[in-house]
């Protein structure tokens, strides 16, 4: 019994491993053009270009890999800096950038 509940957890181990952020697309869904696209891991403040900004309502391919979930993003949008905090980025195949000078920055997800 023990030796299948050390398997069963190695296995779970083994598996959390694997999990993490990967490539993505990357949506612009904010009406406006985007510069300087830039993450970095949640909670943290080094932030790293990401990639080509999408123009609007245009998308782009982010080639992208990290044993992290959770990410801010940063762009420029309309000239000033909007960040998009704690966006999920495993197992998703698109985010969606949204913004509104009112609403705030906020993303959606195509899992």
């Amino acid at each position: 019994m023990k030796i299948l509940g050390l398997a069963a957890l190695s296995l779970f181990v083994a598996t959390g491993a694997v999990a993490g952020a990967s490539n993505f697309t990357l949506v612009n869904g904010t009406q406006a053009a985007l510069g300087a696209v830039q993450i970095r891991r949640a909670g943290t403040t080094q932030w790293k270009a990401l990639g080509n900004a999408p123009g609007a309502g245009a998308k782009s391919a982010m080639t992208f890999s990290d044993p992290d979930c959770a990410f801010d993003l940063q762009a420029t949008v309309g000239g000033s800096a909007v960040t998009w905090a704690g966006v999920n980025l495993c197992d998703v195949k698109s985010v969606v950038l949204k913004h509104d000078p009112a609403a705030g920055a906020w993303v959606d997800y195509d899992q």
